[in-house]
């Protein structure tokens, strides 16, 4: 914002100070002014000679005006030099806020001393920045692995169709079927991606959501892929009501339960699914049967394009956004998403939303 040159903050205090001085020199001379010299005789005796009070008048208007003046003098230098030492952090601030103008989000004011409002303002600084510098990298690491994602298809469909250009007599129906089953996944990706985006910026309607009836749909939806693979999906928990999007967390329950059924025993694994009503919050629980996690994983694996070897060569691959989706559309919609390893194998996730008071007809 392009702003008119005026007064810096330093010069404003140092002349706020010098007028209270003065301001308090002129009450003090008033004061004496009011309680001893008005009250004088116009004439009064004293040792070898007459007091007039003109001349006492006088030399006390002289003595003030001196005094006045070194007040000033005075309150102009102290008040420069005490105002510098007072700003002196919020140029430490300001020096920060420039170098994060430019670019660098690592630069910390670490503003010593004891708390006060200046480093209230510069520990609150530094931990925005420190969130800023995570968001951007986070951001960086999400824009180069989603360029490799959507690379890989197109670099595989031009590598196929050099192939069927090269050798006329390749079988064009393994070609075309390959080709498919590539871009159905570039385009899996993409709408993944908008998705995410879409859930980033919170652009959707909100409205009244059951997160039980969610999960039954999802259960349903999902049956046939849990019955391939010998998984059984287990529904439990009443009404649970949100305000939210419906399709973002209806997206959300199917990718928690699709990961479920997907990194599951080999055989006879279990899915549970539970909704309940807590004071302030519903909440969304879907576990699972598995292998042992450790810690490490745990902390990683709701970021883009996270995915072990097991996740790339299932017949239910995905494109590695499954769990980033689930965080994301949680997050967009003011909730909590907690994942615990089973002691057993396996994992707990557990979503917590805002809950909404029951409908006034129901």
């Amino acid at each position: 914002m392009d702003r008119a040159p005026g007064l810096s903050v330093r010069l404003k205090l140092t002349l706020s100070y010098a007028g209270f001085l003065m301001l308090a020199g002129v009450l003090l001379l008033a004061a004496v002014w009011v309680l001893i010299l008005r009250h004088l005789p116009a004439y009064t005796p004293v040792t070898g000679g007459v007091l007039v009070r003109q001349t006492l008048m006088h030399d006390f208007a002289e003595a003030a005006a001196a005094l006045l003046f070194f007040l000033l003098m005075f309150g102009l230098v102290g008040g420069w030099i005490l105002a510098g030492r007072m700003l002196a952090p919020l140029t430490r601030i300001t020096d920060a806020t420039r170098l994060a103008t430019s670019g660098s989000l690592s630069h910390r004011i670490r503003l010593p001393g004891r708390a006060d409002e200046f480093r209230e303002l510069a520990d609150a600084f530094d931990g925005m920045l420190a969130r800023l510098e995570e968001h951007v990298a986070e951001q960086r690491r999400f824009a180069a692995n989603a360029s490799h994602e959507l690379r890989t298809p197109l670099a595989i469909s031009k590598a196929l169709i050099d192939v069927a250009r090269t050798d006329p007599d390749r079988d064009t129906g393994e070609v075309i079927e390959r080709l498919h089953s590539v871009n159905t996944r570039a385009i899996d990706l993409a709408e993944a991606l908008l998705l995410l985006s879409r859930a980033e910026q919170r652009s959707f309607t909100r409205e009244r959501v059951d997160l039980s009836l969610l999960a039954e749909e999802a259960a349903e939806t999902l049956l046939p892929l849990a019955e391939k693979r010998g998984v059984t999906i287990e529904t439990s928990g009443g009404i649970t009501v949100t305000i939210g999007s419906q399709a973002l967390l209806l997206q959300l329950t199917m990718n928690l339960m699709q990961n479920a059924i997907v990194h599951n025993l080999p055989e006879q694994g279990t899915v549970r699914v539970d909704t309940s009503v807590r004071a302030e919050t519903v909440v969304l629980t879907v576990e699972n049967t598995g292998e042992k996690l450790t810690p490490q994983l745990i902390s990683t694996i709701t970021e883009p394009f996270q995915r072990g070897t097991e996740r790339i060569h299932t017949d239910q691959a995905g494109v590695g956004l499954g769990l980033a989706i689930v965080k994301t559309i949680t997050q967009a919609h003011d909730g909590t998403l907690t994942l615990t390893p089973r002691p057993a194998g396996g994992l707990r996730v557990t979503v917590e939303l805002p809950a909404t008071p029951p409908h006034p007809d129901r």
